[in-house]
């Protein structure tokens, strides 16, 4: 396992256990997020990425342990007072029938509103910066139900960005979109994390999560297997055994990160995973 050099965590899991009813996906589960970093769990399906992600988030309490934000547990604090602090995009999220782009975004600034304290002149700029942000503002007066999934998916992006909070929780958030949006997503984020938010993403991707990420773990079995940078983590020999896929792992010609070369069944098949496959991968 790679060990991560000791960080600051506003955000961390303490010895968990969690899953669902019965069904215990992880025991003994320790992971800190290092603040203004952007972290991205990496794993096959039904590894226990995205229930971390929703512990994460507190849409589910451990069933030992603890998740701790900001030094207390996260359970501690109302409701609200975590969504000021930390923001979620789920994996699946509707809205209700008939909602406009610039409604939905505008629900973003919900945490912040209170009995004494309506809408303000910050919530008034929060929302369309929101929307420029995502480029989903040309489309703030239609219903959200008859968008693309692409397009949902970027403003639900931006009702998250109106939340406005230092720690945001993506779960697969490149889901359904076409690659240059993925892309602009993908910078997006990137950006964020430059000017100070703590960003934690689930992604499939694991050359998305080399490139952009700066601290990765790697789960397996409900367990973390790796974790650091992403030339830490992003190795062949670490690829082969977290997800059974053998490759050579060469240098993004435009990043410079690790990046996956899959050889495919058939080359595999045939034997074709010698220094000539991975030279051809690093020349292209």
């Amino acid at each position: 396992m790679t060990v991560p050099p000791p960080c600051t965590a506003r955000l961390r899991v303490e010895s968990a256990t969690i899953g669902y009813d019965r069904w215990i996906i992880s025991e003994d589960l320790s992971v800190a997020i290092p603040d203004e970093s952007f972290t991205v769990i990496v794993g096959p399906n039904a590894c226990g990425k995205s229930t971390l992600l929703r512990r994460l988030s507190r849409l589910r309490k451990p069933s030992t342990g603890q998740v701790v934000l900001d030094g207390a547990d996260i359970n501690s604090y109302r409701t609200k007072e975590v969504a000021r602090r930390v923001g979620l995009l789920p994996q699946t999220a509707i809205a209700p029938d008939g909602t406009t782009v610039a409604d939905l975004v505008a629900r973003g600034r919900h945490p912040h509103q209170g009995f004494v304290r309506q809408w303000t002149e910050d919530d008034e700029r929060a929302v369309p910066r929101a929307m420029h942000r995502t480029s989903v503002a040309d489309l703030a007066g239609r219903p959200v139900d008859e968008l693309s999934g692409g397009q949902r998916q970027r403003v639900w992006v931006a009702m998250a960005l109106a939340q406005h909070t230092g720690i945001m929780l993506l779960d697969e958030p490149t889901t359904f979109l076409d690659i240059t949006h993925e892309i602009e997503l993908m910078e997006l984020f990137t950006g964020l994390y430059h000017s100070g938010h703590t960003l934690v993403a689930v992604l499939h991707d694991l050359n998305h999560a080399a490139r952009h990420g700066t601290h990765l773990v790697a789960m397996k079995d409900g367990a973390v297997v790796a974790e650091g940078t992403p030339e830490q983590v992003v190795t062949a020999e670490l690829v082969e055994e977290v997800f059974g896929l053998r490759c050579p792992v060469v240098p993004d010609p435009v990043a410079g990160s690790p990046q996956v070369v899959p050889l495919g069944r058939e080359r595999i098949r045939r034997g074709s995973t010698d220094n000539t496959d991975v030279e051809s991968a690093r020349n292209g």
